[in-house]
């Protein structure tokens, strides 16, 4: 009996551990590229050697390569969306169904072999399916060899040549990428200038092309002294002796690779914590005293976002002028770079915070694009705010109640609209781009203030940290992060994840009613919207005191005591989520009492703060 039951035990016990070890586990790829430039026809050859490595406890009979490039060609899905939905992105538009074939971007396979071996391939638009000879078992690793030929697009969105300010080459989503093959399965999304999901790897890139072109991007520069430019002091060596150089670059746990090129960049760098960061411009008259002021302003901000996020990984990230605006990649970013102060540090502010959540946590974006785009602009109004206390020429900080308002009005607009969608929906499926951006990044970046608000500021912060600390390099979902803060707090999270994230139901609340009790106040509140919350009630009597009042609700199992310096007393009773009444009695004479309201501290989503508060009304 007791053997049998010792089996047993050891059994459960192994399906546990291995069911946590399937949900959890990474795919890994080594990518070798040897890229030369054909700078005259914008075009390039590469051969990109990948080793892959199945960590996956299942087999693998194909495999999915991104052809990003093949996008913009006339008539692709990003062509027919941009074109047909109903707010299109004005730097996409019609562009792509009127490009010449000259201006076109595609990847073309030439080869590709599985362990020497070739092996069938189909192209559907931007992706490449991959019929293998043999399965790859779980726990193998397979060697992939490709040759391919790319032309460059005319600068549309994101990737391309001659961008609007004039820089030769944004080199984003440029090679044959490895799909994801996680928990959920493959994830062979058709690119239509959404979000990303990709293999953490190392990459080892090889590129060939004219001399005179300064690079950056992704990676450490393996061969500063061959290359001549030296990377130092912002020279540029000419090398008259040779018509083109190989830039040998390493980036190592990444999962993805980008770079840039012009003749005319600028290339200037700052160490701190143990960071390079490197900044490559045009110099003129639209850019020189800003991207001169940029390094000093970025170099206060990294200790902050260090301290409050978690460490930046990375012994190096790259601020480079290209790209259509503001675009994220590992170790570095792309930006537009005519801008005023103010925009080009909260640009440069918000893309470096992408690294956090997408590049070292990298949630599936495009599943859960508010998971990266709302903490990133979290992240970013924290650190903007903090920046413009200590650096003048940014401004004063706002003057609003927290630095997060424009993220509620921007929600507050599309609920308005009636154009909200749930931000469960899939990132490329959204039905504006409205909704899209706003759920995205105001709602998103939402989801984090207004958690302060439920669990307390000191409990939101030590969450945060152990968040990152625990799911760096892991990809985890909204339910990792939602645990992580149920386990700091000691509330139950999840009716709070179910309701903001997977539906539309908005929160109002109000003050209906206050009136006498003998020596007591009770104050009648109601719940108008759909969404229950708990209800901070702030009372401040005639001589200025403030006593602050908690009502957690029910299916919290408990609630927050402290928040910031702020002490609360808490209701007696829970708010039960199906009772849209509520009667919270305060020990204070109602005639002692000068003001009562809902959230002071505006944290709360609520959608009609006009029914808030009460306010005591003088006699005439």
């Amino acid at each position: 009996m007791y053997k049998s039951f010792f089996v047993v035990f050891l059994m459960l016990l192994h399906i546990q551990i291995l069911s946590a070890q399937i949900d959890r586990w990474q795919q890994a790829v080594d990518y070798s590229m040897d890229i030369v430039m054909d700078t005259k026809n914008h075009q390039f050859t590469g051969k990109q050697k990948l080793v892959y490595t199945n960590n996956s406890p299942d087999q693998l009979d194909k495999v999915f390569y991104h052809l990003f490039f093949n996008a913009f060609q006339p008539g692709s899905m990003m062509d027919e969306r941009s074109r047909t939905i109903s707010d299109a992105d004005p730097r996409v538009g019609n562009r792509i169904s009127n490009l010449k074939d000259n201006e076109i971007g595609f990847q073309k396979i030439n080869s590709l072999t599985q362990n020497g071996k070739p092996v069938n391939y189909k192209v559907e638009g931007t992706i490449l399916e991959v019929t293998l000879n043999e399965p790859i078992e779980p726990n193998s690793r397979v060697t992939f060899d490709m040759d391919f030929t790319a032309q460059i697009p005319v600068q549309i969105r994101r990737s391309g040549r001659n961008n609007k300010e004039g820089i030769d080459y944004s080199m984003t989503q440029w090679y044959p990428k490895l799909c994801e093959y996680d928990y959920q399965g493959w994830h062979a999304h058709p690119y239509v200038g959404r979000e990303f999901h990709g293999v953490w790897g190392n990459f080892d890139v090889k590129i060939t092309i004219d001399s005179k072109y300064i690079l950056g991007g992704s990676g450490y520069l393996q061969n500063p002294e061959e290359i001549g430019y030296g990377y130092q002091k912002g020279k540029k060596i000419k090398h008259k002796s040779r018509s083109k150089l190989t830039w040998h670059f390493n980036a190592p746990n990444v999962h993805d690779f980008f770079w840039a090129a012009d003749p005319d960049y600028k290339h200037t760098k700052l160490d701190v914590e143990g960071v390079t960061m490197h900044f490559l411009y045009q110099e003129n008259d639209k850019t020189k005293d800003n991207w001169e002021a940029l390094p000093e302003i970025l170099a206060k901000a990294l200790p902050y976002m260090n301290e409050r996020f978690g460490k930046y990984p990375y012994k190096q990230y790259s601020f480079i002028q290209g790209g259509d605006g503001g675009m994220e990649y590992p170790m570095g970013t792309l930006i537009t770079g005519e801008r005023s102060l103010g925009s080009l540090v909260g640009v440069s502010i918000h893309e470096w915070f992408h690294s956090w959540y997408q590049m070292v946590l990298a949630t599936n974006e495009a599943l859960y694009p508010w998971m990266d785009e709302g903490f990133t602009s979290y992240g970013t109004n924290e650190t903007m705010d903090y920046l413009k206390k200590s650096v003048k020429s940014l401004g004063q900080p706002t003057s609003d109640p927290h630095p997060h308002m424009r993220s509620y009005k921007g929600y507050q607009n599309i609920v308005e609209a009636g154009i909200e969608e749930p931000l469960s929906t899939h990132g490329d499926h959204y039905v504006t781009n409205a909704a899209y951006g706003i759920g995205s990044y105001s709602k998103g970046s939402i989801f984090l203030n207004q958690l302060e608000y439920i669990i307390g500021e000191e409990a939101f912060d030590k969450g945060m940290l152990e968040y990152y600390d625990l799911w760096k390099f892991r990809h985890p979902n909204p339910n990792d992060f939602i645990r992580v803060m149920e386990k700091v707090s000691g509330l139950e999270l999840d009716w709070y994840k179910e309701y903001w994230v997977n539906s539309t139901h908005f929160i109002d609340y109000a003050v209906r009613d206050v009136r006498s009790a003998k020596k007591n106040t009770v104050v009648s509140l109601e719940r108008i919207g759909k969404m229950p919350m708990p209800i901070d009630v702030v009372v401040t009597d005639k001589k200025g005191r403030k006593t602050f009042y908690t009502i957690p609700l029910t299916i919290m199992r408990g609630e927050k005591t402290k928040d910031g310096n702020d002490v609360y007393s808490v209701a007696e009773s829970d708010w039960r989520w199906t009772h849209a009444d509520y009667e919270l009695t305060i020990p204070i004479k109602a005639k002692k009492i000068e003001k009562i309201e809902i959230d002071p501290s505006m944290r709360m989503a609520d959608l009609n703060r006009e029914n808030n508060i009460y306010e005591k009304k003088e006699k005439k």
